[in-house]
């Protein structure tokens, strides 16, 4: 964990000390005011509808030892700040993110990690659980928590990693350019995986070809990795299945250097699985074959999309020293985390496949097939929230997620939200799905009107849709 004076920090972060004891410990950074404990750092984030600087008297008083602001800062704080044991900080270009990223950066470069960056569109969180997984076998192991997978929750997982991991699995999101870049400056990965490309974001770069540039940007780190305590062979893995692959392969890895690993359900591929199946209650086993090793997994999280993850975690795995069997026995005894795909026994007999953290058109059409693949004594019930940040393609992709709903044996769709929940309805319509199974639904409040008090024992409802919608809080009422 990163342990340095706020003098010492100041300088690598290119800080100013404004006021107080230069000598006072500088760890446990925090941007929540609201979780600050005694000896924290604060770090103060200027956002869109709530400004933590406005926060850094109550940081202090709450027993932060160190705040650092990206303002000037008020007399009453500089007054705080001279206290004993408590030192205020001012970032360079009152820029935190950047502030972070310089000390993470420093700490990760005096670290003999081995490192696995995960990126993607779609099941970045699961591939990276199973890697933290897989590696832990061998490794001390710490890795990207909750949604900690941007420009600011990277460098706050290295600096937060315990003293004795040898091993740190990175989990890398991005809505824009150089996102990546940024990441992969703090994390220095040796081996990454691009777990697919698909239309996530894509109102903010505008075609998957610029997500695949977006997301390829880490290419350029494993050309250049830093050394770990143990020989690693750098790598980027992609799924052969995924239609961007030879794009990414070609246009990036190559010209660097970088061999690529292909994974998938393809001859050839480095680690291949065959004889997929799903079973009523939609969990997926496979056999799997790499460089003469085989196994037969069977994995307790739902869904066939399940399989080009644990693909890639193994690719990632071997690539570090862990062997197929290692990786296998690993994900077999992960669990589904909470929101994601996850089953749950409702009260009244039913069962909910909550799935609700995040959505896009993908990880949607992935979600209905697992409903459509669960055994089912009553009626199949989805509740799909719209899709955010799809820019000008909005209205296709709600479209075709609306008319893939319609090809599945779904008895009662329900659709919350406003012109693009409505655009979904009218896709299913027109592709056939009978207007008296549809509801078209403002919010979750409606929703929960709606379909809680039909629902009954037997019945399989999916709840799926982007967080914006708030269908967190319609899995609790209907689950209660």
């Amino acid at each position: 964990m990163y342990h340095e004076s706020a003098q010492e920090t100041a300088r690598i972060a290119g800080a100013s000390l404004v006021a107080g004891d230069g000598s006072v410990a500088v760890s446990a950074f925090c941007i929540d005011s609201r979780t600050v404990s005694d000896g924290d750092t604060f770090v103060c984030f200027p956002g869109e509808n709530v400004d933590g600087n406005d926060f850094a008297m109550a940081a202090f008083e709450a027993g932060a030892a160190v705040v650092v602001m990206t303002r000037e800062p008020e007399a009453s704080v500089v007054t705080l700040a001279e206290q004993p044991g408590r030192c205020l900080l001012r970032a360079a270009d009152d820029n935190a993110e950047g502030f972070l990223e310089r000390l993470g950066a420093w700490y990760r470069e005096r670290q003999d990690w081995v490192v696995v960056g995960v990126t993607g569109s779609v099941g970045k969180t699961t591939t990276k659980d199973m890697l933290a997984a897989a590696l832990a076998t061998r490794y001390r192991v710490h890795s990207t928590k909750g949604n900690f997978n941007s420009v600011i929750g990277a460098p706050l997982t290295v600096l937060e990693a315990p003293d004795d991991i040898e091993a740190l699995v990175c989990e890398m999101g991005m809505n824009h350019w150089h996102e990546i870049d940024r990441i992969c400056r703090v994390t220095r990965p040796q081996v990454a995986c691009v777990t697919n490309i698909g239309t996530a974001h894509i109102g903010f770069l505008g075609s998957r070809e610029n997500i695949a540039r977006a997301k390829s940007e880490c290419v350029r780190w494993l050309a250049d990795p830093l050394p770990a305590f143990e020989p690693v062979d750098p790598a980027l893995v992609l799924c052969s299945g995924d239609d961007f692959t030879p794009f990414i392969a070609e246009t990036f890895a190559a010209p660097q250097g970088v061999p690529v690993v292909r994974v998938g359900e393809h001859e050839g591929d480095a680690v291949r699985a065959s004889d997929v199946e799903v079973d009523d209650h939609g969990h997926p086993s496979f056999s799997v074959a790499s460089e003469g090793e085989s196994a037969r997994v069977t994995l307790r999280l739902t869904g066939r999309q399940n399989v080009p993850d644990f693909l890639l975690c193994a690719g990632c795995a071997e690539r570090v020293g862990v062997s197929l069997d290692q990786a296998a026995r690993a994900a077999e005894a992960l669990e589904p985390s909470p929101m994601r795909s996850r089953v749950l026994e409702g009260a009244r007999g039913f069962r909910i496949i909550d799935d609700c953290y995040n959505a896009s058109p993908a990880s949607v059409a992935a979600a209905l097939d697992l409903l459509a693949q669960m055994a089912c004594e009553g009626r199949r019930v989805a509740v799909l929230g719209q899709v955010g940040e799809l820019g000008d393609e909005a209205r296709v992709l709600h479209g075709l997620m609306g008319a893939y709903l319609a090809a599945k044996p779904v008895d009662l769709a329900v659709f919350v939200g406003g012109e693009d929940a409505a655009t979904m309805e009218e896709a299913a319509r027109t592709m056939g799905f009978s207007e008296d199974r549809c509801v078209l639904v403002a919010d979750v409040d409606e929703a929960v009107r709606v379909v809680a008090p039909i629902l009954e024992p037997g019945d399989v409802v999916l709840v799926k849709g982007s967080r914006s919608v708030g269908l967190d809080r319609f899995v609790k009422e209907v689950h209660a």
